[in-house]
């Protein structure tokens, strides 16, 4: 969930180090802090709080060290203090390390670093990591002969083979200030190629501004970065034979363009997802194409499937709901949906030719990815029907996630920066409506012509989204007024929409820090109705179809305990005037597609509900973008 950058090269590593950190504090902003090397000695600034805390301190003097790494943090063992910020140092203050993830067994290394005489300063498990090394180097010292040029290396080697856990960590010492070790376990970590300077980092956008040639570690992968290239080893100490790719991301992609916030420019990039998605996922009319559906799964995804199971968490979690919808009720195939952090210790019984697909934005969720290995591993040497079939949903193909699954589904949507998730949720819905209407068409369960008209309902999506958001902009704005010191929330869906109805609360509470709860609406006189007042409004989703009378027999309950309403529904439909208070329209559409829609004022609301309340929106406290821990 943290960030890491390092850089060797020639040019002043300080700027680059804080320039990469501020494209990396989504994945956490507790605190901040770099280590360089300069003539031989290692400088270690660190801040709690924002990386603009630590800029501070830095631009008060000038450091034209040409090597360094960085970090920013999502506290996990210590509270968010500067004595627990990374980079973390041995006790001769000469190694720097520093760590995105979690050593699992860093209590008993503390003891017995400690043994042999080893003091420690701060509460955090990576902490152990310098002072082993430490430890390491002193024995590999002794050992080797004068032109040994791998004591730093063998020395950090040895101790990494030491720790349990996920992490990906970098390091550099300053009795070897050429030389720059990253650590891949677990945790992504990529390494940048420039022309004579060499990068690290937790993800692209931190250095694409100075590199597209880019090369992941995989698991269990060490690269040694110095002036003259790159080596990249595995944990035994193998040399591994490694191809360079070429990323098709821009620097442009990062920015805000205009908007005050990402999230707000990722809200409005929704149109151009849904656009791709279409492009990608469904054949073009008049192609001669076989297929309406051009997903480029095998035969052997589908053959004889009796079930899906989608292990996902937070906001993909959400979209998976609405992902079961679609695959029952369009291609008949039971499917259930479980938190990945639940499956891991409770897995579903074995039923044999079942899919099981992990949905993740950044392909790096720990959660997820433990949840897919662990089904992976139970269902290994099996008959047949009862081995493993994997599809992955992310946004991030090159990630963790697709080097574990052998058929991925890119969902197409580009950078979120946010840290709430917005058009990577609406380009998830995307690739489940043309998983299920893949299905649905390979098994025979829907006609060509009924499948042509959902796809053409879905090829006008992208301009009902823009329509809505020219009309919802100002309309959420004027709302997020006068609800900015509301306490409680309660948001209402019913069948295809109760998902959203989640994901709006869930928005709420992420970014205004609101308490909000979903319900379906059916269930609010089980229980929630006894929650409702005049200080508790309700978000009701109405949309014409099968249960829009339900939803609004359910609302006028609520309005009858004196809450004020909030209809999202189209406008001048049925009774919908008569029982809001508000009413947020969006176009009439089938109801299949309608959440597409309707998820549009969930996120617009939440987003100005907390830029009213004054309140970081991009960077909401205590979460980060890509949670690598579990």
């Amino acid at each position: 969930m943290c960030g890491i950058v390092g850089y060797i090269g020639t040019q002043a590593a300080t700027e680059i180090l804080l320039s990469g950190l501020e494209k990396l504090e989504y994945r956490g902003y507790d605190s901040a802090g770099i280590a360089t090397i300069l003539s031989d000695e290692l400088n270690c600034v660190r801040a709690k709080g924002k990386l603009h805390n630590l800029r501070s301190k830095i631009e008060q003097s000038e450091n034209p060290a040409p090597i360094g790494i960085g970090h920013t943090r999502w506290a996990t063992h210590g509270k968010p203090e500067e004595r627990n910020a990374h980079p973390h140092m041995d006790m001769a203050m000469r190694i720097a390390v520093v760590q995105n993830g979690i050593v699992e067994n860093y209590r008993e290394l503390r003891e017995q670093l400690k043994t042999q005489g080893h003091e420690f300063v701060s509460e955090t498990d990576t902490e152990v990591i310098p002072h082993l090394i430490a430890q390491f180097l002193k024995e590999e010292v002794a050992l080797a002969d004068d032109n040994s040029d791998v004591i730093f290396f063998e020395a950090v080697r040895k101790a990494v083979n030491e720790l349990q856990g996920a992490f990906a960590i970098a390091v550099i010492c300053a009795d070897y200030p050429d030389e720059l070790i990253a650590v891949r376990q677990q945790a992504p970590l990529v390494i940048g190629f420039g022309q004579g300077e060499f990068f690290c980092a937790s993800d692209t956008p931190a250095i694409i501004a100075h590199t597209r040639a880019v090369l992941p570690l995989d698991n269990g992968e060490m690269a040694r970065l110095t002036p003259l290239g790159v080596e990249v080893y595995n944990f035994a100490g193998l040399r591994q034979r490694k191809h360079v790719r070429m990323l098709s991301l821009s620097p442009t992609m990062v920015e805000k363009q205009g908007f005050k916030h990402f999230m707000l420019k990722e809200i409005y990039e929704q149109p151009g997802v849904v656009r791709a998605c279409l492009d990608a996922y469904f054949s073009s009319e008049g192609d001669g194409a076989d297929s309406l559906i051009n997903l480029g799964l095998s035969e052997s995804v589908y053959a004889d499937l009796e079930q899906i199971q989608i292990v996902a968490c937070g906001t993909s979690w959400h979209a998976a709901l609405i992902g079961k919808y679609l695959l029952e009720q369009l291609a008949g195939v039971p499917t259930q949906v479980q938190y990945a952090s639940e499956f891991r210790y409770a897995p579903a019984p074995l039923i044999p030719n079942t899919l099981t697909i992990g949905v993740t934005q950044s392909g790096e969720t720990a959660d997820t990815l433990a949840a897919l290995s662990m089904e992976k591993e139970r269902r290994q040497g099996l008959e047949p029907k009862y081995q493993v079939r994997l599809l992955g949903i992310t946004n991030r193909p090159e990630s963790s996630l697709g080097h574990m699954v052998p058929h991925i589904i890119n969902t197409l949507a580009g950078i979120e920066i946010g840290v709430a998730a917005t058009k990577t949720f609406t380009a998830q819905l995307m690739a489940f409506y043309a998983l299920a209407l893949d299905l649905a068409e390979r098994r025979k369960i829907l006609p060509q012509e009924n499948l042509a008209e959902i796809i053409a309902g879905l090829r006008h999506i992208p301009k009902e989204i823009e329509s809505t958001l020219e009309t919802q902009e100002k309309l959420t704005e004027h709302l997020a007024h006068e609800f900015a010191e509301t306490q409680d929330f309660i948001f209402l869906g019913r069948g295809i929409n109760f998902p959203i109805a989640l994901e709006g609360a869930l928005k709420l509470k992420e970014i205004s820090y609101i308490h909000a709860e979903g319900y379906p609406a059916g269930e609010m006189k089980h229980g929630p109705i006894a929650l409702l007042d005049a200080k508790v409004p309700v978000v009701a989703i109405a949309t014409p179809g099968s249960v829009y009378e339900k939803v609004i027999s359910n609302a006028q309950e609520a309005k009858a305990r004196d809450s004020r309403l909030i209809g999202v529904t189209p406008v001048n439909h049925g009774e919908a005037a008569d029982v809001f208070n508000d009413m947020i329209p969006v176009t009439e559409v089938d109801e299949l597609l309608s959440p597409l829609l309707t998820v549009v004022p969930m996120q617009l609301l939440a987003y100005h509900i907390a830029a009213r309340r004054g309140l970081d929106v991009d960077q909401p406290r205590n979460l980060a973008k890509s949670v690598t821990v579990e």
